[in-house]
């Protein structure tokens, strides 16, 4: 399974879902999937406008966990 870190990273940096939307250019309904781990597939400019905001890898945004 792939967990998403994304609710992790915006508490770190105290940001909310609105914040990163306008920072990112990313819709809102796109984050809110990632943050509440619901997203079936995400675009890789996604990822790169995600890590570019957080400052951080792929794998500190989406690591692949053992479980269902």
């Amino acid at each position: 399974m792939i967990k998403c870190n994304l609710s992790t990273l915006m508490g770190a940096k105290k940001v909310k879902i609105a914040d990163v939307a306008r920072d990112t250019g990313l819709h809102r309904n796109t984050i809110t999937l990632l943050y509440k781990e619901e997203a079936t597939r995400i675009e890789l400019d996604t990822i790169d406008k995600l890590c570019d905001y957080f400052d951080c890898s792929v794998g500190e945004l989406l690591e692949k966990v053992k479980g269902s």
